[in-house]
């Protein structure tokens, strides 16, 4: 099986309305799928590489490819768990959680997208607080990072519930144009007092730690 050899395929993470899993790929075609149909409107730009303007089967080709090479270079020192969230049945979005160096700087960065058709539901908001609960619970964490382009509302709305704060800004160039990059820091205690949902984590044993950079001693 899969999971014999790349031990974090055992992991899952379960709300009241999610799974969240990395994906295999029927769960890729399914997540280029998404991709295709729409990730937001045309009033907004919410990613610093402006993929979503590519046409639907670049989109989606883009959703797969991407996402194959995070599973490919996932290390010990330098990983991304590309998980989709799956809803219902379907798979809807993708919630990403990267570290570097995790067993010494004990922080990890999320980002996420959801197909069009799923936003205003609190899905969002339900998949991040999924892999909080798994990074601060599982893997031992100290802080959780995010960061958002300035104005975007739905990103900033859910960093300040789940008790982000403030963490400085970045300056990038999207188009020949300036834009401010608005970071957030997570730390441990706010996390505990702004918990929003249950979360069941599964899969977690000692191979899935080590494949993450982590011993059996060190959470």
């Amino acid at each position: 099986m899969l999971a014999d050899y790349l031990p974090a395929y055992r992991i899952r993470l379960r709300t009241e309305r999610l799974e969240l899993r990395l994906p295999d790929l029927d769960d890729l075609a399914a997540l280029a799928e998404q991709a295709a149909s729409g990730v937001h409107g045309p009033d907004f730009q919410p990613f610093k590489n402006a993929w979503t303007e590519e046409e639907p089967l670049a989109r989606g080709r883009t959703a797969i490819l991407w996402n194959l090479r995070l599973l490919s270079s996932i290390t010990p020192e330098l990983w991304c768990l590309p998980f989709v969230a799956v809803h219902e049945g379907r798979v809807i979005g993708k919630q990403d959680l990267a570290g570097k160096q995790y067993a010494i700087t004990r922080e990890a960065t999320t980002s996420s997208w959801l197909g069009q058709a799923h936003h205003g539901h609190g899905l969002g908001t339900e998949m991040r607080a999924a892999v909080l609960a798994f990074l601060f619970e599982g893997l031992g964490a100290d802080y959780a990072l995010s960061d958002c382009l300035e104005g975007n509302g739905p990103s900033i709305g859910v960093s300040r519930k789940l008790g982000y704060r403030p963490d400085g800004v970045e300056l990038q160039i999207y188009k020949g144009k300036r834009v401010t990059s608005l970071r957030w820091r997570l730390a441990r205690e706010d996390w505990e007092a702004h918990r929003t949902h249950e979360v069941a984590i599964e899969g977690l044993d000692a191979d899935a730690r080590a494949m993450l950079g982590l011993g059996a001693s060190q959470a």
